[in-house]
């Protein structure tokens, strides 16, 4: 018998971005400019992806890694106020096993020609599947991502 369990975690992560807040604002709210940056490590570079940005809308990203597991995020927006804020929660899932769920806020503060980003994240992490600490990483490298496709 499997045994279950949960993990709390929450994390925040400032970041100030060589940019201006609409065009960091652009790299979330626009599915092309996301799927520059928005996405996992896969061999094969095939990810599937849809986004309805809007309240109450959904995003959807999948790729599979060389081990052959597919990453599934599945996300709902709660809040857009353009240029200032996103509020949003998902789903994690490996194959058809969900990881975890988390809620997360974004913030965009204009900062002269710069953009200082905050992100909230509060998530619950299900059966040893992934950590607080892993997903506050992997957060980091897409943010990482961001900076390389804005070329900030």
């Amino acid at each position: 018998m499997q045994k279950h369990n949960v993990t709390y975690g929450d994390f925040t992560i400032e970041r100030e971005f060589k940019a201006p807040v609409t065009r960091v604002y652009q790299m979330f709210a626009d599915k092309q400019a996301k799927e520059q940056w928005f996405r996992g490590p896969t061999d094969s570079g095939e990810n599937q992806h849809t986004m309805d940005f809007v309240v109450g809308g959904s995003e959807f990203n999948s790729g599979t890694f060389h081990d052959g597991v597919t990453h599934v995020f599945r996300g709902r927006y709660y809040d857009i106020v353009p240029n200032e804020r996103i509020i949003y929660s998902y789903e994690m899932y490996l194959d058809d096993r969900r990881i975890s769920v988390s809620l997360a806020v974004i913030e965009f503060v204009e900062a002269g020609d710069e953009t200082r980003l905050k992100l909230r994240e509060s998530g619950v992490f299900l059966d040893d599947f992934d950590k607080p600490e892993h997903r506050e990483h992997g957060t980091k490298e897409l943010l990482n991502a961001l900076a390389n496709a804005l070329g900030a």
